[in-house]
């Protein structure tokens, strides 16, 4: 079968090894492609013998290196807080509510009715309001301090006054306490109300503001720089002369944020082994994210300058396509590199294989649980490697998507999840596990074009 030939991943050996063992994803109607016969060939082969690490061990790499990482913690105001992990018991530092308060708008009534109706009435936010007696009501506001003497508050709706307003009676019957909120319903001063290592939400800087918090203790954002190489890449206009857009730099920067990591710059190398070698080395980040020089080619520079540096190379090369030529390395205490593939959606690959699990560890965030769902169509398999298949939820089903080529982006910007495919491929009906992605509430939409 003749084949044509995609753009090659850093080193030709990817997209080769893709080309000669690896179908795209069946089409929309759901039908399978006939088998390729140089892929039934490769499969009869026996496995060839590489350094490149089982996909999950790979991320169970990435992980130990995070959590094996110094532990970090500051103090920041709460409206920095959010996302980040706390390091401390969050305690209430007062009771809350802190007094007793009236939970509706409405009257606060001493003993049984009727009731003589005391001037004025009471707001939220003013000072302590003057007892009642038996006998006695006053108007009263939602979040108001409930009198002393007070026994219940009565909604405006269910009581009236007399024609000349002295008088009040009830339309039900009242119970003592109802619709006050008395100090301490939720907590008392000192309770714990969540324990450290919760994730800071919108609800938590809520609660902690409520219990008299300014800022919070937590584990900051993991730091990452971003090392575009290439002397290929253009930043503005079109293709021309052998020159391509760079696609990495304007993507990574928003999928690492979604990550939870603090990005603190993008540079663009050109393919310079010195200037690589001094941006890692000088780097301040706690990560730092190199796209393309992976493999082996004249101007791979990413192995060698691991090596001068004297870094660790704790994951070098990956049994998953696409990304096969992506590497972890350990650049000095509690510093990292992660190494991404030159090609796109190869380097989403390493992104998700590599830096997810490093990054969720460094910032002690807890892993999302995991998930299968079934497939709707058949996917052709790698003989030896796990695959990474964009696909979109559809019910009941994932629907594998195609342009899931190396070099291709047009599948995975449709996709809501990767489909981790194993080695041999996966029937229709099958349940295989599913990596979301961040935005994956959003959705392609039914007519998305792949």
């Amino acid at each position: 079968m003749t084949v044509p030939s995609p753009a090659a991943d850093d080193g030709s050996d990817e997209a080769l090894a893709l080309l000669r063992d690896a179908l795209p994803a069946p089409g929309p109607a759901g039908e399978s492609r006939p088998q390729d016969p140089d892929r039934a060939e490769a499969a009869a082969r026996p496995a060839p013998r590489h350094r490149a690490s089982a996909w999950a061990d790979a991320r169970n790499v990435a992980a130990r290196a995070g959590r094996a990482a110094p532990a970090r913690s500051h103090r920041v105001p709460l409206e920095q807080a959010l996302g980040e992990v706390l390091t401390e018991r969050l305690t209430a530092l007062t009771d809350l509510p802190s007094f007793d308060t009236s939970a509706m708008d409405g009257w606060a009534v001493a003993g049984p009715g009727p009731w003589e109706v005391q001037d004025g009435g009471v707001l939220a936010g003013h000072a302590a309001p003057g007892p009642l007696a038996d006998g006695e009501a006053v108007r009263i506001a939602t979040g108001a301090r409930i009198p002393a003497g007070a026994t219940a508050v009565i909604r405006s709706e269910h009581a009236r006054t007399d024609e000349a307003r002295t008088q009040l009676q009830a339309d039900r019957v009242v119970l003592h306490g109802q619709d006050i909120r008395p100090r301490g319903q939720e907590c008392r001063s000192g309770d714990v109300l969540l324990p450290a290592t919760a994730l800071v939400t919108p609800a938590v800087l809520g609660l902690a503001a409520a219990a008299g918090y300014d800022e919070l203790a937590t584990v900051p954002r993991p730091r990452v720089e971003i090392l575009v190489l290439g002397d290929e890449l253009l930043t503005r206009g079109l293709p021309h002369d052998g020159l391509i857009r760079d696609a990495l730099g304007p993507m990574l920067g928003f999928w690492l944020r979604a990550l939870g990591a603090e990005v603190i710059g993008t540079r663009r190398l050109k393919d310079d082994a010195g200037a690589l070698l001094a941006a890692v080395t000088g780097s301040s980040a706690d990560l730092v994210i190199t796209t393309g020089g992976t493999a082996a080619g004249p101007v791979d520079h990413v192995h060698p300058v691991l090596h001068k540096a004297g870094a660790e190379l704790l994951v070098d090369g990956v049994a998953v396509r696409p990304g096969h030529p992506m590497l972890l390395a350990q650049v000095g205490v509690g510093k990292h590199l992660v190494g991404l593939p030159g090609n796109p959606l190869a380097a989403v690959s390493g992104l998700l294989t590599l830096a997810e699990p490093l990054l969720r560890e460094l910032a002690r965030r807890a892993r999302a649980v995991t998930y299968t769902a079934p497939l709707r169509n058949e996917v052709q398999g790698h003989p030896h490697d796990t695959r990474l298949v964009p696909v979109v939820h559809r019910a009941e089903w994932v629907v594998p998507l195609h342009y899931n080529g190396p070099a291709m982006l047009r599948g995975i910007a449709a996709a809501d999840g990767l489909a981790v495919v194993p080695p041999g491929g996966a029937r229709a009906g099958q349940e295989v596990e599913i990596l979301d992605l961040p935005w994956a509430q959003a959705g392609p939409g039914e007519g998305c074009f792949t």
